[in-house]
């Protein structure tokens, strides 16, 4: 007997060690996810997580999915061990692959068909001859059967359509690339309501197509060689399902620390609050699925003659007891009982009372799960008598979001807080539920709380069997999205309101103006356009900052909605620029009173803190439909005119005529023209004389540009050069005109002068560009062998008015560089003689206006004697612009002008011309050069 007992200890060691092993070794199995990671799967992240997996005696890899076929095909292959699919698993059983579904997770499929919103009543039919994205072109089976069957049951059959391979990007429907596509309830929706992008969206359940969502499953050979280790998995993954569920927010940070930041966590959690609804964690245990469900199913796919009729499908839903090893033991069982049947009747009802015993536990188990969920319930949860409209049972979510006790509500029935405008609907939908036309309804509506505020709801209604003789009942789930309304309502007023004016911005402007011309069209009457933009808006910014501009602005958007009614339109496009729509015009008399009084409101002056500014303004006015019959047309229509009236002198207002729009025609196509003067070798450089008044000699000269158009001719510079300025040309012009300014001196210098200079203009948008620099320049004279002194540059006085750093970073480049500069037209614009002072200047140039009417005693001679004297005491040199007669120049150099410029000694002259008349004034009295011409 001793000899046995010690024979048994190894066997026994040996079976303990035996069942021992799974414990120690995690057995290694793979998911195989049918998109990329997102709460979508959460469920299964919470059991990795939380470990429920590992407690299984697994470890598990979850690997996300290139295309919806991936779980199916790698589970058939054997590449994974379990998949996420979609209702589609059925037609993969019917076509021989062994699949087998463990559980649902979804109970109601979240695919649905999105449309952008027309504004009229939602209508699915006007998909007919569009374009669509639904599934894959070559996915045979997936979601897109879905909505095909749903599609052809509204009467709109796929071959109504066109369908497109689906990029599962919104931005296509977004951008009008397609005009629906097939999207989730639980994503897609939230990336539009972001974007602020209208949108219908239409859900196959409404025609009682209900599918099932995912689903996951695994495969027959699975089932057959692991049958614990299948039911290990599923128990593990319904478990991580229940947490993720009831720990949203937890869930959530998981996924963006461990698996995928693709979605931020706002995202994610309008997935899970989407999720609810589908997945009815407090209604159904996560997992559970109906045979009756999946015959619904697959009544629909033989309706679409992709299944044969009354198909049979066994084996295909997973069942806890069906798997091998416990039949063996059920076998084994039903032997035991029918030998022991006679002997041990009273152990039989023992155990019946024992097992009973048990339900009535796992009953009561249940109920208080169930209550605990209804309870804890992110949603409030409302059983309501669908006859009396009576409250029957509230958790304390649905109490929190209508600001009530449970007492208070039992008071009131449903729909006693509900906005007047919401129950009319909400209780046609009711009618529909009641006679069974429909199981469910979803809705967004209003209620009123204690304190008189208006909050947002989501709500959902379903339908409750009741038992036999009861009223019928339905649960109200309901969500609060006051908050996400009002964000929707800040996202609207942001894109289409001026956040500083706070009136229309463009995108308002032009649905209104869209809006007004279809009423015009129908009323047959006219409508105006005012483009105005203020007059010396920049200066302000420019002097008293851009804080005094902006209240400028706003006063400004004031004092123009006070000159117009109601019923029109004031709109800021942008920076200094506003619009006004004028409707039911019954005389142009109208139009023009109120643009007049808009001229007469803005020149008034704005107080700003300390200072006062003075602006005016252009209007541009053009007319519907007499101008322009679309949107476009007369938008350029009035900007011409604005222009136009800013050319006449600013401060008035002027009308569109066919004329400015042949000019504006003319000036674009000189400026296309003009884009390719360049490389066409059209432009050609003028030379003047600047002539040393007391000497006559000729060492510096004026370099001028001209343009050989093809077919125009000789094109002014008064003509080009301010679209070269608009066009950005004039950079590239500019430093044309510097390399062939530097090759001409560099000749002029060997050959006649060694210390010739050339005077070239400088663009104020050439000496303000970004990043502008002169280091190209200084290279290339380098490379000539030449001084800086051998150019002097010139500039107008308002450059002098920007009194910015980088100004002066440019004047100091050029003063350490040896150019020189010349303040060109002075005593015309606005400069201080405070900046002749502070900046580096050497020439200052009289301007003709000045020299034209010089006379003994006159006022001009004593402007111009008055600038001598000044830039002499500074250390300037003077050049007198325009002069063209004897008596101008006598007079100028008499007063101890430096230099002379103009008609008298010579026209300006192509380069070949010039060094002629060089070679031939070479160190001439004045005298002799006036003679010579």
């Amino acid at each position: 007997m001793t000899f046995r007992f010690h024979a048994l200890v190894p066997l026994c060691l040996a079976a303990l060690l035996w069942v021992a092993a799974p414990a120690m070794a995690l057995e290694k199995v793979t998911l195989q996810l049918k998109h990329v990671h997102q709460f979508q799967f959460a469920g299964y992240y919470a059991a990795q997580q939380l470990g429920y997996y590992k407690e299984a005696g697994l470890e598990v890899r979850i690997l996300e999915g290139a295309d919806g076929n991936a779980p199916e095909r790698d589970v058939i292959a054997g590449k994974a061990e379990y998949g996420t699919g979609s209702s589609s698993l059925l037609l993969a059983r019917m076509a021989g692959k062994p699949v087998v579904v463990l559980g649902v997770i979804f109970q109601h499929s979240p695919y649905a068909l999105a449309m952008r919103q027309t504004g009229g009543d939602a209508d699915l039919r006007r998909l007919i001859g569009k374009r669509a994205m639904i599934g894959t072109l070559n996915d045979e089976l997936g979601n897109a059967d879905e909505l095909l069957a749903f599609l052809t049951k509204e009467g709109v059959p796929p071959s109504s359509f066109q369908r497109v391979e689906h990029s599962f990007n919104p931005d296509d429907l977004i951008n009008g690339k397609v005009d629906a596509m097939a999207v989730y309830t639980t994503n897609e929706p939230d990336t539009f309501d972001r974007l602020g992008f209208p949108y219908d969206i239409y859900s196959p359940r409404s025609v009682g197509i209900d599918f099932y969502g995912d689903n996951l499953f695994t495969s027959e050979q699975e089932i057959r060689d692991h049958p614990e280790r299948v039911r290990a998995f599923r128990t593990a993954s319904m478990r991580g399902w229940q947490w993720a569920m009831s720990h949203q927010e937890q869930m959530a940070d998981i996924i963006l620390s461990k698996y995928s930041r693709r979605s931020d966590r706002q995202h994610l959690l309008y997935e899970a609050r989407q999720m609810v609804p589908l997945v009815q964690p407090v209604l159904v245990e996560i997992g559970y699925m109906n045979p009756d469900r999946w015959r619904h199913i697959a009544e629909v796919y033989a309706g679409l003659g992709m299944m044969p009729g009354n198909a049979v499908f066994d084996g295909f839903m997973y069942r806890l007891d069906s798997t091998p090893g416990s039949l063996a033991w059920l076998y084994r069982a039903l032997g035991g009982v029918a030998v022991l049947l006679v002997l041990g009747a009273a152990i039989h009802f023992s155990r019946l009372a024992r097992e009973r015993k048990r339900a009535l536990e796992a009953i009561r188990t249940g109920e208080q799960r169930f209550r605990t969920m209804f309870e804890a319930s992110p949603l409030g949860i409302a059983l309501i008598d669908s006859v009396t409209y009576e409250y029957r049972d509230i958790n304390a979510r649905y109490q929190e979001i209508l600001g009530r006790s449970q007492h208070e509500l039992r008071a009131l029935h449903w729909l006693d807080v509900g906005h007047p405008d919401d129950i009319v609907q909400i209780k046609a939908q009711m009618a529909l539920l009641s006679t069974q036309q429909i199981s469910s309804f979803k809705t967004v509506s209003r209620l009123f709380k204690p304190d008189g505020s208006v909050a947002w709801i989501d709500v959902s209604v379903n339908a409750i069997e009741a038992e036999a003789g009861s009223h019928p009942h339905h649960l109200c789930m309901i969500e609060d999205v006051t908050a996400k309304k009002q964000n929707e309502q800040l996202i609207w007023q942001q894109a289409n309101f001026d956040t500083l004016t706070q009136l229309p911005n463009r995108r308002m402007f032009l649905d209104r103006l869209a809006h007004d011309m279809l009423k015009s069209r129908r009323d047959k009457s006219r409508l105006a356009i005012l483009f105005i933009d203020l007059d010396h808006f920049k200066e302000v910014n420019d002097t008293l900052g851009h804080h005094q501009g902006d209240i400028l602005l706003i006063d400004a958007a004031r004092r123009i909605g006070a000159c117009v009614r109601k019923s029109d339109t004031v709109a800021r496009l942008g920076g200094d620029e506003f619009t006004v729509i004028l409707t039911e015009l019954d005389t142009p008399d109208h139009v023009e009173r109120i643009a007049q009084a808009i001229l007469d409101r803005l020149r008034q002056p704005f107080d700003l803190g300390q200072e006062q500014a003075f602006v005016s303004a252009s209007i541009g006015i053009t007319l519907f439909p007499d101008d322009a019959l679309d949107i476009d047309d007369l938008l350029k229509h009035a900007d011409q005119a604005m222009y136009a009236a800013k050319g006449a002198g600013r401060n008035r207002y002027s009308y569109f005529t066919p004329t400015l729009q042949v000019a504006a025609i003319n000036r674009m196509r000189l400026t296309n023209d003009l884009r390719g003067a360049l490389k066409g070798q059209q432009f050609e450089l003028y030379f003047q004389p600047i002539v040393h008044l007391a000497s006559g000699a000729i060492h510096k000269a004026e370099a001028l540009i001209r343009w050989n158009h093809p077919q125009r001719g000789l094109v002014s510079p008064l003509e080009f050069i301010p679209l070269a300025e608009a066009s950005g040309l004039i950079i590239d012009i500019g430093e044309w005109v510097f390399r062939e300014s530097a090759r001409w001196v560099a000749c002029w210098r060997r050959q006649h002068y060694p210390d010739f200079q050339i005077s070239l203009n400088q663009s104020p948008l050439e000496f303000q560009r970004e990043g502008g620099s002169y280091q190209c320049w200084l290279e290339h004279l380098q490379s000539l062998a030449l001084p800086g002194q051998s150019l002097v540059v010139e500039i107008t006085e308002g450059l002098l008015l920007d009194a910015s750093s980088a100004v002066s970073n440019r004047l100091l480049q050029l003063r350490d560089a040896g150019i020189q500069v010349a303040l060109d037209d002075f005593g015309t614009g606005y400069s201080s003689l405070s900046y002749l002072k502070k900046f580096d200047i050497d020439y200052l140039k009289i301007d003709r206006s000045f020299t034209r009417n010089l006379a003994p005693d006159s006022s001009d001679m004593a402007l111009s004697e008055a600038i001598i004297v000044m830039a002499h005491k500074l250390d300037l040199k003077v050049i007198a612009e325009g002069v063209e007669t004897p008596e101008q120049r006598d007079l100028l150099a008499a007063a101890g002008c430096d230099y002379g410029q103009g008609y008298l000694f010579a026209k300006p002259m192509p380069a070949a011309e010039f060094d002629v008349f060089l070679r031939d004034n070479a160190m001439p009295s004045a005298s002799s050069i006036v003679k010579s011409n």
